[in-house]
């Protein structure tokens, strides 16, 4: 069994929240694992592969998983580092009624048809300020819970979710380049040199991307760099090197990019992230 480490941050009859981090010591598939209950997996930090039967997802900070009860999947670590996600267990009523109509299969624990969608910026500042705030004790029970519901609804809505129907093949290559994109958050990759690594054309790459994430590829990274800023700036003591480890050219380049995607800057984000029952 992998060797987890599982923190419950919050628990209660609507939602349990934990955070967990897995060392990713194995590059290969694990052994078969399940979970009894249907749980949205949101990865913060590192990246791994959720494989179920001959599919595959990629997990990183720019998706959501669904961990379905009782379905079998293995974990694999391409990208040293290993990983942490905060998992998110809402109740089957709840998650019956907030899931849109066809997601589910028809059963009594709910199960999802998909391995996982690609979530928002804003599905992802709800991530970082639900744990920070937790973990800091910085929120009551009933504010979290409804934090916890209101990142399940926004991962789960037509408009702020993104499902691809790309072919099998297509989704494959992407996959290859997500990865390589994760293994060096803080390079600042060219099209010519993803091509190098991955082999084929620059424009295909552009394209297939295009159609299998809905965004292009350039912003797909600057949105995981911006998700693992999320993740230590509440305890980063030089916003500045952050932002030049994360491959900004400046602290103003990367405040002004953080506010974009998240509607505050930094400093105002860890203030919230912070701020006793904020």
């Amino acid at each position: 069994m992998p060797d987890f480490k599982v923190s419950r941050l919050l628990d209660t009859d609507t939602v349990a929240v934990s955070d967990v981090l897995c060392p990713g010591d194995c590059r290969h598939r694990s052994a078969e694992e399940c979970a009894s209950a249907t749980h949205l997996v949101f990865p913060y930090r590192g990246l791994y592969l959720r494989h179920v039967g001959g599919d595959q997802s990629v997990a990183d900070a720019n998706h959501v998983l669904f961990f379905n009860a009782w379905e079998g999947y293995q974990v694999s670590h391409p990208v040293v580092g290993g990983d942490a996600c905060l998992s998110l267990l809402v109740s089957p009523s709840l998650l019956h009624e907030i899931a849109p109509a066809g997601w589910l299969h028809k059963r009594d624990e709910p199960g999802f048809r998909m391995q996982s969608l690609r979530i928002d910026p804003r599905a992802q500042a709800l991530v970082a300020l639900l744990r920070h705030s937790l973990r800091n004790d910085g929120i009551e029970p009933l504010e979290a819970e409804s934090l916890a519901l209101t990142l399940t609804c926004r991962s789960l809505g037509a408009r702020t979710a993104h499902a691809t129907g790309a072919t099998h093949a297509r989704r494959r290559l992407v996959d290859r380049v997500k990865v390589l994109l994760a293994s060096d958050l803080g390079r600042r990759w060219s099209l010519a040199a993803v091509a190098a690594e991955i082999g084929g054309s620059a424009v295909y790459l552009t394209q297939a991307f295009q159609q299998v994430e809905g965004v292009p590829m350039y912003r797909y990274h600057l949105r995981l760099r911006l998700a693992r800023a999320l993740d230590l700036v509440v305890r980063c003591d030089d916003v500045s090197a952050l932002a030049l480890d994360l491959g900004f050219s400046s602290h103003s380049h990367f405040a002004a990019a953080f506010k974009q995607a998240y509607g505050r800057t930094p400093s105002a984000f860890r203030r919230s992230a912070l701020a006793k029952g904020a």
